[in-house]
């Protein structure tokens, strides 16, 4: 009876053996399996988070570089939106830049609506949300295709940030002082924004521009969580309007 035991045992240890081995193999195919799936996730949050650093520099750049070529040369400017529309088709036919020309198309929007007001029309405040809303059919039929949705929702995010902006202008009274900016020479433009920045500085300014502020933050914060790329490009365009309202407010104080 021992012996029978013994040998039952003993013919019983390969086959847990065998169990232990295969459970083994499993958790190392898992895990095996997990760094592969983990691999393309860390790439594509990698990504967004350029499409963010991308949208906040092309909010920046029609205030720090379109403006200056406009005011001088606004055919040249006008002419710069036709070649940003060719170059984002260009980079749209090749999957490895497609997302870029997508976020280029939208910023063309930005950029072209730039060149009109700057360039010619700027001496009228009221011209200002109708103008910076000439790419919004194409941006919404964009959306209803299911295509160029990364610049589309930049396009809006930007948008977004303008109609804020001029609702402060408004609420605030300073629709006066910008008239009055755009028709004077650079000495003269000192004393308007001391003007302005005293209007900005009372409790009825400080208060709109932090619900304003407060407003665009919470917008901007809550579509970075949403993870895909088109969010991240608005939440980009949305936040960087408070960096933009910021430095200018920080030139009105310098002047």
């Amino acid at each position: 009876m021992i012996n029978n035991t013994l040998s039952s045992y003993t013919a019983s240890t390969p086959s847990i053996d065998t169990e232990l081995n295969l459970a083994d193999t499993g958790q190392k195919g898992i895990r095996q399996l997990e760094s592969t799936l983990s691999l393309p996730l860390s790439i594509s949050a990698r990504q967004s988070w350029l499409v963010f650093a991308a949208a906040v520099f092309l909010v920046s750049v029609p205030v720090f570089i379109e403006a200056p070529i406009v005011r001088s040369l606004p055919s040249l400017s006008l002419a710069l939106a036709v070649f940003w529309v060719w170059l984002s088709f260009t980079l749209m036919s090749r999957p490895a830049t497609y997302i870029w020309g997508d976020l280029l198309l939208g910023f063309s929007w930005s950029w072209l609506a730039g060149a009109i007001y700057w360039g010619w029309l700027r001496w009228e405040p009221l011209w200002h949300l109708p103008v910076e809303s000439i790419g919004l059919p194409f941006a919404c039929w964009c959306l209803l295709k299911n295509w160029g949705k990364v610049g589309s929702w930049f396009y809006l995010g930007s948008l977004l940030g303008t109609v804020l902006t001029d609702v402060y202008f408004y609420i605030v009274d300073l629709i006066p002082y910008w008239r009055q900016i755009m028709r004077v020479d650079a000495d003269g433009a000192p004393q308007i924004l001391q003007n302005a920045l005293i209007q900005v500085q009372t409790p009825w300014g400080q208060t709109w521009a932090i619900i304003l502020a407060l407003t665009l933050l919470t917008v901007g914060i809550l579509s970075l969580g949403r993870k895909e790329k088109h969010w991240y490009a608005f939440g980009g365009a949305v936040l960087s309007t408070i960096l933009v309202d910021s430095l200018f407010l920080l030139a009105a104080i310098a002047a």
